[in-house]
């Protein structure tokens, strides 16, 4: 009987494939996502503390390993093959399965440590959430905090953050959306203002107010019970940070529809004053955005808290 002879399968190069051991595929496949999440080799090897050169050199084991190329590369890009996008997929569930496994079974034995990179609202975080930060800081004290307050919108799928906190609707996205409280918007203006140009006793008196405005936004709802009325409003002023709304706002500059939770300072303070006490604005949601349901116990204990410690 004539012997079968064993061929050694070879890649789409040509190069013989060398059966690689299971621990180490697990390994190369993580490393693998986090090159697709970064989309290059320079901001994942920074982000894995690891030379470029080992990085380049595990990745291109592990597509000889598989048999296809993974990703095209060029000296200025480098983009996902479309074997690539398929096993990126597949491989990122896996990777975030193995992650939170680990992180739940550390929890077990420990408070969640590590490094919590959020993304915040500026004025939401500054006068609210700020002293529940510190709060959760106290209870979980092997968490450091990479916070960014910037007002850009960061992407969770290839910038290194665990979660995202947004105020507003959130339009369609493929990003898991938790409401942590829904904000009540009321009218607001200084006293100063006030004397000025007086008290307006009905919605329909705004058209005669200065109104200070985010940009691209020229009339208010307000609701009273089931009733609801809109009316144009006007001022002086349009710009597109709430801050400094509210900052012109108390500076005597016009009449303001935020959510109490971010004029709490200067209402305490007397710099304003509520105004038609009984209407108020379309209710606003505060969500956190996380990439995936799998999250690390940090994340996890975070969301959880200021789901439990914000208050209407």
């Amino acid at each position: 009987m004539d012997r079968v002879s064993r061929q050694t399968p070879n890649a789409d190069d040509g190069t013989p494939i060398r059966p690689s051991r299971p621990d180490a595929t697990l390994a190369n496949m993580a490393l693998f996502v986090a090159v697709a999440k970064a989309k290059g080799f320079r901001r994942a090897a920074q982000s894995l503390g690891m030379p470029n050169s080992t990085l380049s050199r595990r990745i291109t084991g592990l597509e000889k390993t598989i048999g296809l190329r993974l990703l095209h590369r060029t000296t200025r890009r480098m983009e996902l093959t479309e074997a690539g996008r398929i096993y990126f997929e597949r491989c990122k569930r896996i990777i975030d399965e193995a992650r939170s496994a680990h992180e739940q079974l550390g929890d077990m034995r420990t408070q969640p440590s590590g490094v919590l990179r959020a993304s915040l609202p500026v004025d939401f975080t500054a006068g609210y959430l700020t002293p529940l930060i510190a709060e959760f800081a106290r209870l979980y004290p092997g968490i450091a905090f990479d916070l960014d307050l910037s007002p850009r919108r960061v992407d969770l799928v290839s910038e290194p953050f665990d979660v995202a906190i947004r105020i507003g609707p959130i339009q369609d996205s493929p990003l898991i959306a938790r409401t942590l409280i829904t904000l009540t918007p009321g009218l607001y203006a200084s006293p100063g203002y006030l004397e000025r140009a007086g008290q307006p006793r009905q919605p329909a008196e705004l058209e005669r107010h200065q109104c200070l405005n985010i940009s691209g936004v020229d009339r208010w709802t307000l609701q009273r019970g089931k009733k609801s009325v809109t009316v144009p409003v006007s001022g002086r002023f349009r710009l597109n940070n709430v801050g400094m709304i509210r900052h012109l706002a108390t500076l005597d500059m016009g009449l303001i529809l935020l959510p109490e939770q971010v004029v709490a300072d200067a209402l305490s303070s007397g710099q304003l004053r509520r105004v038609l006490p009984g209407w108020h604005g379309a209710p606003i949601p505060v969500v956190a955005l996380t990439e995936t349901r799998l999250l690390p116990a940090k994340t996890q204990h975070f969301i959880a808290f200021l789901r439990e410690r914000i208050k209407p």
